[in-house]
């Protein structure tokens, strides 16, 4: 799929197949994160895969608005040193994994991360090492159906030259 098809058809999903993905898929998808672009090319950013059907629960349970993450086969938990750049860096790396899964045929939906009161939790849950700080969790598989589009704002009412 070439990368303006995957940025156009990408859809938040919510509901997935029970279909596992499998484990080079997974590891394609989130290499894909870890080549996203970071400032001073710190690359700050570390990534779970979780399969665990027990794991995925928990994360569901904690998550305000993902409980949806229990039915997903995959869930990637983005975290990043606190650097400078963190926050940025793994929102660059976040939307990298989730054009890669919609490039290899699956949904996904971010959910979001430190801004939560849940992302403490998810980090001990996941054993995540001190200073390490949770982006986002992304719900990855197999769409069950098809996504609709939402209608997006026309390039003319967002685009400016030069100045506002």
């Amino acid at each position: 799929m070439e990368t303006m098809e995957a940025i156009a058809a990408r859809r938040s999903v919510r509901s997935f197949e029970a279909t596992p993905v499998p484990r080079e898929t997974v590891e394609r998808i989130v290499d894909a994160g870890r080549l996203a672009p970071t400032g001073v090319n710190v690359q700050p950013w570390h990534f779970v895969a979780v399969t665990a059907g027990e794991t995925r629960r928990a994360l569901a349970g904690l998550a305000t608005r993902g409980g949806f993450i229990a039915d997903a086969p995959l869930c990637v938990a983005v975290f990043c040193a606190e650097t400078n750049y963190w926050l940025e860096d793994g929102c660059a790396a976040t939307a990298n994994i989730i054009l890669a899964a919609t490039a290899h045929g699956l949904g996904s939906c971010w959910v979001a991360g430190e801004k939560k009161p849940y992302a403490r939790d998810v980090a001990r849950l996941l054993g995540a090492p001190a200073g390490l700080r949770l982006v986002a969790l992304v719900a990855i598989g197999r769409a069950k159906g098809a996504a609709a589009p939402v209608p997006k704002k026309p390039l003319s009412e967002v685009l400016h030259w030069e100045r506002f």
